[in-house]
């Protein structure tokens, strides 16, 4: 019984993505199975694969995004019933990655504090001075080149001015993400670094101006 305009539908697409969520291999393909017996439209399950892809494992596994766009070219290029290989791959695949939703949070939490910050323009340093006035307004100033440095990073901050830095991305501790965690963790040192110099800075202007 499978109906793909019913209930029946949208529960198996849930079971498929639930399973490969839990990392079960054999109950993920069973549920692919069901789906393609049925007469599930191939390219609407390789859809939301993609999207299991990068909700479910993310960066933790980096690669697999890739194969999941690989896996829906194949079944274009193959059609049924041989390019249904591809999409059985791709859900063994997917069910044996690292798990990891921290893009999915992400997501949410970034579009929350879009909404929140309303309108606020780029610190000045974030903008181009396409026009002399531009220039003359402030717009670039303070600006610097990444690359023209020795450790190729400014420590610049990015957030619109007057914004407390907000965190959205909050990397796991599995696969791939590790190393993403270690990335993060880096900048974000430096850039602590250098908003504590520019804050020395600003602070000993302040007394040699008073004492002027």
């Amino acid at each position: 019984m499978y109906d793909k305009k019913e209930e029946a539908h949208y529960n198996l697409i849930s079971a498929l993505h639930k399973a490969i969520r839990g990392s079960d291999c054999d109950a993920a393909v069973y549920w692919l199975a069901r789906m393609l017996v049925a007469g599930e439209q191939p390219l609407y399950i390789a859809r939301r694969l993609v999207r299991v892809a990068y909700e479910d494992v993310g960066l933790a596994d980096p690669q697999a995004a890739s194969q999941a766009l690989m896996a829906w070219q194949v079944y274009e290029r193959l059609g049924s019933p041989e390019g249904e290989i591809a999409l059985y791959g791709l859900v063994v695949y997917l069910s044996s990655c690292p798990k990891s939703n921290s893009l999915y949070r992400c997501e949410k939490l970034a579009v929350a504090g879009a909404r929140r910050g309303g309108s606020r323009m780029p610190p000045m340093h974030a903008v181009n001075p396409v026009t002399g006035l531009l220039k003359d307004l402030g717009y670039g100033k303070g600006y610097e080149y990444d690359h023209d440095l020795s450790s190729g990073f400014s420590g610049l901050d990015y957030f619109p001015e007057g914004m407390e830095r907000e965190r959205y991305y909050v990397p796991s501790e599995r696969g791939f993400e590790r190393d993403v965690a270690k990335r993060l963790a880096y900048w974000g040192r430096l850039r602590e670094e250098r908003r504590k110099k520019d804050a020395g800075e600003d602070a000993g202007r302040e007394t040699r101006g008073d004492m002027k």
